[in-house]
């Protein structure tokens, strides 16, 4: 899947005190790029550091056909993710579904492959969270 870049940080769940600032200033920004966007949206997450208690980047990203000048991730094709669906009703969803993936793989639940993990918001409201796994 090649997914282009609208806006990218890097940041560390644990230990930068700025990161909820930085994630909602680069959702910000990359929302007044996709007015009247239909498509789906994802926040990818890569270039891990290690695991999830270090440092890693996150982007905002489209799938959309050409170029249009933007810089592009490509996810392969032949990664195996688990999926865990955002529960709408909540408006801490999103935060409990990592909270869930997390004790996952505390627990050795689940087997993390830290190569490339998205987030997926479709247009009708709906998140899916894609962890690649081994």
């Amino acid at each position: 899947m090649k997914l282009h870049l609208l806006t990218s940080i890097r940041t560390n769940n644990f230990t930068d005190d700025e990161m909820m600032a930085k994630i909602k200033t680069m959702w910000e920004e990359a929302s007044s790029k996709l007015e009247n966007n239909k498509e789906c949206v994802y926040g990818v997450y890569y270039d891990y550091e290690n695991n999830y208690k270090g440092d890693y980047s996150i982007s905002v990203a489209i799938e959309r056909e050409g170029n249009n000048g933007l810089a592009f991730i490509e996810i392969p094709d032949n990664k195996k993710y688990e999926v865990f669906k955002v529960d709408m009703n909540d408006e801490q969803g999103i935060l409990k579904a990592w909270s869930t993936i997390w004790k996952q793989e505390e627990t050795g639940v689940l087997k993390r492959d830290y190569s490339y993990d998205f987030e997926k918001y479709y247009p009708n409201g709906e998140i899916e969270i894609y962890i690649a796994v081994k």
